[in-house]
């Protein structure tokens, strides 16, 4: 509520997380009043699926493929229930790891962090527009 009020604002506000704060955007976009959020590799959501239901706004997802932290039936549980989800976007990053745009990290993958940043900019840019008078 106080930055949607500062004047540098357009008068709403996103959540943005990575890893576990991967899993928190999540629970934003479920459980807040967030115009839109952005989860980066987030861990533990295939335990928080009922939530989705109460995803009313944008949410987009990132998933790494060779995450160590979210294994691969975590991935497909998470996938089967948020893929037709119309306020879900989600993209899987091929042959990645964990914190793969986390630059100068281990797993740092330049091209993959651009194109994840590259959507997360266009996904705010479309969901945290001024609203129209």
């Amino acid at each position: 509520a106080h930055v949607r009020e500062m004047k540098e604002c357009t008068g709403k506000a996103g959540t943005i997380g990575y890893c576990l704060g991967g899993m928190l955007a999540y629970l934003m976009a479920a459980r807040s009043d967030a115009d839109c959020s952005v989860s980066y590799y987030g861990v533990g959501i295939e335990n928080l699926l009922e939530e989705a239901g109460n995803i009313k706004k944008q949410l987009l997802m990132h998933i790494a493929e060779k995450d160590k932290f979210v294994p691969v039936a975590a991935q497909q549980k998470i996938l089967s229930a948020l893929n037709k989800h119309k306020n879900i976007e989600i993209h899987v990053y091929p042959g990645v790891d964990h914190a793969f745009a986390r630059e100068g990290g281990q797993h740092y993958d330049k091209e993959a962090a651009r194109q994840a940043n590259a959507r997360t900019a266009d996904f705010l840019a479309t969901h945290l527009a001024r609203r129209k008078s």
